[in-house]
C-alpha cells in the first residue's frame, strides 16, 4: 500500500534532514472519478480531506499531476480552492532541477518523492483512508519535519 512507501519516505527524509518533500498526485481516477464529459468534481472517500491536509503542510510540495487540457485544469484549480485545495505546481516540480542539485538529471523527468495514481496501483476507493489516518496520526504526535532542514541540494 503507498501509505507504507510514505511512512518509510519520512523516515528516510528525516535521517536525511530534508525539510520538503514532494508529491506527484494524479486527477482522474486518483483524486476524482473520471466523467468523461466535462469538469466535474466527485471525490473519492477521503481524497479530499488528504489534499487538503497536504495544502497546509509547508514541508509538502503538491504537484497535480494530469492530462486534462490547459482549460479544464484552471477550471479543476478554481474549484480546488474553493475545496481549501492548493497545488504548488502542474506537471513540473519548479523546485528540484538539474541546476539547483547534484542528485540527478531533471530535465525530462521531475523528482518526486510520493507518486499517487491509479495507473501505478493506487485504488482510490480504500487507500485515501489509510493516508488520512497516518496524517492525521502524524499530526497527533506532532510528526513533522524540522523547518531548519533543508532540500535535497
Amino acid at each position: 500500500m503507498i501509505v507504507d512507501y510514505i511512512s518509510k519516505m519520512f523516515e528516510h527524509s528525516f535521517k536525511k534532514e530534508w525539510y520538503e518533500t514532494y508529491w506527484a498526485i494524479d486527477l482522474h481516477g486518483t483524486i476524482i472519478k473520471p466523467t468523461y464529459n466535462g469538469v466535474d468534481v466527485e471525490y473519492y472517500p477521503y481524497a479530499k480531506e488528504v489534499t487538503q491536509i497536504l495544502s497546509k503542510r509547508p514541508d509538502i510540495k503538491t504537484i497535480l499531476w494530469t492530462s486534462s487540457f490547459p482549460h479544464e485544469i484552471e477550471k479543476y484549480i478554481v474549484q480546488f480552492a474553493k475545496d481549501g485545495i492548493l497545488f504548488d505546481a502542474i506537471n513540473e516540480n519548479p523546485g528540484i532541477s538539474s541546476k539547483n542539485g547534484n542528485f540527478g538529471y531533471y530535465e525530462k523527468k521531475f523528482y518526486c518523492n510520493v507518486m499517487i495514481d491509479d495507473k501505478a496501483g493506487f485504488n482510490p476507493e480504500t487507500e485515501w483512508r489509510f493516508i488520512y489516518d497516518y496524517l492525521i496520526a502524524c499530526e497527533t504526535i506532532n510528526f513533522f519535519p524540522n523547518p531548519n532542514w533543508t532540500t535535497k541540494f
